[in-house]
This record gives C-alpha cells, sequence and structure tokens, in this order.
C-alpha cells in the first residue's frame, strides 16, 4: 500500500504554524508525518512580535555584511571543472 502524500491543507497550515511559532518544519513525505510535524508546532508558543522583528534585523545585519565583503556572484564562465577540482579558467 502505497502512503497517502500530505494534502494541501496540511502543508498550508503547517507552514502557518511554523510562521506563527517561529520555527521550522521537514517537508512531510506523507499525511501520517504532516499531521506529527502539526501536533509538534501546535504544542509551541507564538514567537513574540519583539523576537520576529530581532529576527527581521538580524536577517538584514547579515545581508548588509554580505555586501560589505563583496559577495559576488561567480559566472560559469570564470570556472572550469567540478567540485573539488574546479579552477579559475582566466589563471595567469
Amino acid at each position: 500500500m502505497t502512503p497517502k502524500p500530505p494534502s494541501a491543507r496540511q502543508l498550508n497550515y503547517l507552514r502557518a504554524l511554523a510562521n506563527r511559532t517561529g520555527q521550522t518544519f521537514t517537508y512531510p513525505k506523507t499525511s501520517r508525518d504532516a499531521s506529527r510535524q502539526i501536533q509538534r508546532l501546535r504544542t509551541v508558543q507564538p514567537s513574540s512580535r519583539i523576537e520576529l522583528e530581532i529576527e527581521r534585523l538580524d536577517l538584514g545585519a547579515e545581508q548588509a555584511a554580505r555586501e560589505a565583503s563583496c559577495d559576488v556572484p561567480v559566472r560559469r564562465s570564470e570556472v572550469e571543472g567540478y567540485g573539488s577540482t574546479a579552477t579559475w579558467s582566466g589563471r595567469s
């Protein structure tokens, strides 16, 4: 017997609970997994507005730090090879 996948309603409720509580969840593979995650998140106290604001500010600070350190995306044409053998294609 093939396990029943989670319903759209369960997934929407999971997202809403995770957002309200400031928690994450593992994407459920079955309806039963989704029900377990829902039960777990229903027992968690909701995050306060202050906690949510602090988290938002922390993410903003992290983004600013990335920009300050000049994180620049690498283009495919700039790299040769894959994984641990990758090298810059414009080496001198």
